[in-house]
């Protein structure tokens, strides 16, 4: 018998895989080069026709000593589960991998994928972030 736990982690990687899935088709028609604001369109496109829900530039708040800081944002957030940040850079700096460490901690969400389209091959470039 399969735990509900282990069920909830299948969903997590088959909807991580779907998105990574969709990336890579959106990376594979456009290849490296383009602004991130290209890619988050096309792969947003991408994601509607395979039927993904996403909403897209969510704002997250930080909160500090009782008080509510404004000014982060999602680039997507995918079925209320994933965050979804999108890079196109040559190289990735190590403080991409915490401000979505940050996102996580901000929503209180467990997974994330850190995609930059950048990189020759896609897979190269995504990064899965879990808490």
């Amino acid at each position: 018998m399969v735990s509900a736990g282990r069920l909830k982690a299948n969903k997590m990687d088959e909807l991580t895989e779907k998105i990574i899935g969709a990336a890579v088709e959106v990376h594979r028609l456009l290849g490296p080069g383009l602004l991130e604001s290209i890619y988050e369109e096309a792969l947003c496109i991408e994601l509607g026709l395979q039927g993904i829900s996403y909403q897209r530039q969510i704002e997250v708040d930080v909160h500090y000593k009782n008080h509510v800081i404004k000014g982060q944002r999602l680039d997507l957030l995918v079925a209320n589960e994933v965050i979804v940040e999108l890079k196109a850079v040559t190289n990735l700096p190590d403080v991409a991998t915490a401000q979505v460490l940050s996102y996580l901690k901000a929503t209180g969400l467990e997974r994330a994928l850190l995609i930059n389209f950048s990189a020759e091959r896609l897979v190269d470039g995504v990064k899965r972030i879990s808490l």
